[in-house]
């Protein structure tokens, strides 16, 4: 089961959405781990990996959201 984590803070929509779609189509399996630290790029992401057909699971802190998305 493949991990990997991207770190998108600081980009700006598409961006975030692009990176996140480029690391799933390199795994049939497994976690990635997104860092964003925008509102909107969150549910850009979000959307996009829940159309994937891939779960997500998100968590904030103060400063950013990390979203743990499984595919597979």
């Amino acid at each position: 089961m493949a991990h990997k984590t991207i770190d998108t803070r600081g980009r700006s929509c598409p961006e975030p959405v692009v990176m996140t779609k480029q690391a799933l189509t390199k795994i049939t399996d497994g976690q990635i781990t997104v860092l964003i630290n925008e509102e909107v790029a969150k549910e850009n992401v979000t959307r996009f990996v829940e159309s994937s057909g891939c779960e997500v699971e998100v968590k904030k802190n103060e400063e950013e959201y990390k979203l743990l998305i499984t595919k597979g």
